[in-house]
């Protein structure tokens, strides 16, 4: 019997597996500039934390959360989302009693149980940031530039910012009721219905063409935002324009987690068909309540690393391996190996990317080798070269070849490097 990975997960198998190496390090590092700590949380959680923060109308907690009982007879839940998990953390560890706001990133797998397709996966990677215990338009901006910064690193051009406000608890219950009366009004399923009364949101997030047909008369958000949104939306835009960023007003992007006040956005690429989104996030002021901690007006985003190395693919991006090796060492004999496994060794403690030939390969195939690893350079060493003390480095690109003492091949080495 053979095994194949579960339905709707993959591999990440070299070198397309570096790409998402890669990818987790470009998204982090503007993140970690400005001053945001890693944090890490359990793979799994108990599964009222996300019943209660994402919201029991929510597709993630109706259809798609992974839930088990745990032999102690607890309900648990792989996390289908990072933020309820952070806020968590920072409820139990008491960080809201020190300096505010908290500058926390991570990164991680997730999972739900979602229709299997391009670019929608059961299990998956985000690199999130979370900027909590501020109420704050610079804080909003800032996540959102930060983001844009990564994907920029990247060389992608063709990422949208889609930006909208939810309102607040002042001014989102007259909306409510507003989209409520309209949606009331329409030809929908049963259990559209039911999340008409439960969430009004939800069904604008609700992706069926024939709901969506519906739905154009709706009633917008923006419409109702209360003196104080209208404000700090309109400080967060000015700050965007401030700072570079380009964006689309999208008064019907509501995303799909219940969490979400005022500020929320997402960012798209077209080159990913029907699953455009490549992130996204927003302000969440009402979540560390709702789990039972005091106010902790937030903002957040989390971006997809799987969606964006298919991005990168969509525009090209992917034609080199994103960390090639160095050098690679060629033994011609037994001898030569003995004498060249110390110096690989010492190359890589000195930094360098190396590899070596194994399995006691005549000179063609080890040769082979060093050019399908995609190194820089061959470091060769026969008998005559060890009676030199001398390893030959070749130029795999131009096949320029040069001796060079054992002793000076890291300066050498690093002086090519740098």
């Amino acid at each position: 019997m053979t095994f194949q990975a579960p339905k709707g997960t993959f591999d990440w198998m070299p070198p397309r597996s570096e790409w998402a190496l890669t990818v987790r390090d470009a998204l982090s590092a503007p993140a970690r500039r400005a001053g945001y700590g890693y944090i890490e949380t359990p793979a799994f959680e108990d599964t009222a934390l996300f019943s209660r923060g994402v919201g029991e109308s929510t597709d993630i907690v109706t259809k798609e959360m992974y839930t088990f009982t745990s032999r102690g007879g607890q309900s648990l839940t792989l996390r289908p989302e990072g933020t309820a998990s952070v806020v968590r953390a920072v409820l139990e560890h008491g960080l809201y009693g020190g300096p505010l706001p908290i500058k926390l990133w991570y990164s991680g797998s997730y999972f739900r149980y979602e229709r299997a397709q391009a670019g929608r996966y059961r299990h998956f990677s985000q690199v999130g940031a979370e900027a909590l215990g501020s109420e704050d338009p610079a804080l909003d901006a800032e996540l959102i530039v930060l983001a844009m910064d990564g994907y920029a690193s990247l060389g992608l051009r063709g990422v949208r910012l889609l930006l909208n406000s939810l309102g607040c608890r002042e001014c989102r219950p007259a909306y409510r009721a507003a989209l409520q009366d309209f949606l009331r009004g329409l030809d929908l399923d049963e259990a559209t219905r039911a999340r008409v009364e439960i969430n009004p949101l939800r069904v604008l997030d609700d992706k069926r063409p024939e709901v969506r047909a519906q739905l154009t008369g709706a009633p917008l958000v923006t419409d109702h935002l209360c003196g104080a949104c209208k404000a700090y939306h309109e400080e967060v835009r000015g700050l965007l324009t401030a700072a570079g960023v380009a964006y689309e007003d999208d008064p019907r992007l509501v995303r799909g987690l219940d969490y979400y006040t005022r500020t929320t956005f997402e960012f798209l690429h077209d080159g990913l068909g029907a699953q455009s989104a490549v992130g996204g996030g927003g302000r969440y002021d009402g979540l560390s309540e709702q789990i039972g901690g005091p106010a902790l007006p937030s903002v957040g985003w989390a971006l997809g690393v799987d969606r964006t190395v298919l991005a990168m693919e969509a525009e090209g991006l992917l034609t080199e391996r994103p960390r090639a090796l160095g050098a690679f060492a060629v033994p011609l004999g037994e001898e030569a190996r003995r004498r060249i496994f110390p110096l690989v060794s010492e190359l890589r403690r000195a930094g360098l990317a190396v590899d070596m030939a194994f399995g006691g390969r005549g000179v063609k195939g080890a040769m082979k080798a060093a050019d399908r690893s995609g190194a820089r350079y061959a470091l060769i060493l026969g008998d005559r070269d060890i009676e030199a003390g001398a390893v030959q480095v070749k130029d795999l690109a131009t096949g320029d070849q040069t001796a060079v003492p054992l002793a000076e091949v890291v300066e050498f080495l690093k002086g090519k490097d740098s």
